[in-house]
């Protein structure tokens, strides 16, 4: 059994498409500003709780120096030889 598309089933498909973009467009624009709020207010809460642990692990008058760990710098002596060159007019 084959079935063909017909004109009116395409023209209905892309209309029922474009209703959904809509109603999506509508809601977004109602809800968004909820949303928002609550990721800035989960965000301040996370950044909360970071400064109050590190004022936690930290003593009030003590100084800490945080150090980067020493490099040792490694190159390659075998990697070619330097060639001289001249521009050329």
């Amino acid at each position: 059994m084959l079935q063909y598309a017909s004109f009116v089933g395409f023209i209905r498909t892309i209309l029922i498409i474009m209703m959904i973009w809509y109603v999506v467009k509508i809601l977004s624009r109602l809800f968004a500003p909820y949303l928002m709020r609550f990721v800035v207010k989960k965000a301040e809460q996370k950044f909360g709780q970071q400064q109050n642990r590190h004022k936690s692990q930290q003593k009030e008058g003590e100084t800490t120096i945080n150090k980067a760990p020493e490099q040792t710098k490694t190159s390659n002596k075998n990697v070619g030889e330097y060639v001289d060159y001249e521009d050329i007019d």
